[in-house]
């Protein structure tokens, strides 16, 4: 007879992951949620952990370049595919690659678009996703476009000027 410990331990998977352009294969249980695989295997702890159940959008990344919440995305669903964290957003607009800050998170710091900075990183990733695929949005657009990301500190004026900011300058 097997206890359950011992069957939850050999259903391991071997990911290949590239993450903000780096390879990285582990070895991991499969129902490991890609935020945990970041943080835990990959030691990339900007990608945060918020509510586990979709709602915050703090644990939001770039998966082949779609904005998605890492907290419904398997590690084992990651095979195979690109992954970008907030880590790898600095200097990915840069030719020269010298970690300048991406347009986004320059608007955030320009216009005051965080406090405790708990949400930063998710809502930077969506504000990016959103401009890949709207590059001059309306408050109203932006609004919309960053639903599913919760801001407990902000009145969230100051993040829809920080993504106007980006859309202006970047």
């Amino acid at each position: 007879m097997t206890d359950a410990r011992t069957e939850l331990h050999t259903d391991m998977h071997s990911v290949a992951v590239t993450v903000n352009g780096t390879p990285q294969r582990h070895t991991v249980e499969a129902r490991t949620l890609l935020v945990h695989y970041l943080r835990e295997q990959c030691g990339l702890t900007g990608t945060h952990v918020g509510c586990d159940t979709s709602n915050c959008g703090a644990c939001t990344v770039h998966l082949d370049g779609r904005a998605v919440k890492s907290c419904t995305v398997l590690a084992v669903q990651a095979d195979g595919h690109d992954v970008t964290t907030i880590e790898g957003l600095a200097g990915s607009d840069s030719a020269s690659g010298d970690g300048a800050f991406h347009p986004v998170q320059e608007g955030f710091r320009q216009c005051h678009g965080l406090q405790c900075g708990y949400c930063t990183p998710g809502m930077i990733m969506a504000s990016v996703g959103l401009l890949a695929e709207n590059p001059n949005p309306s408050d109203e657009e932006i609004r919309h476009g960053l639903e599913g990301n919760i801001c407990r500190c902000t009145g969230y004026q100051k993040i829809v000027d920080a993504v106007k900011w980006a859309a202006a300058n970047g």
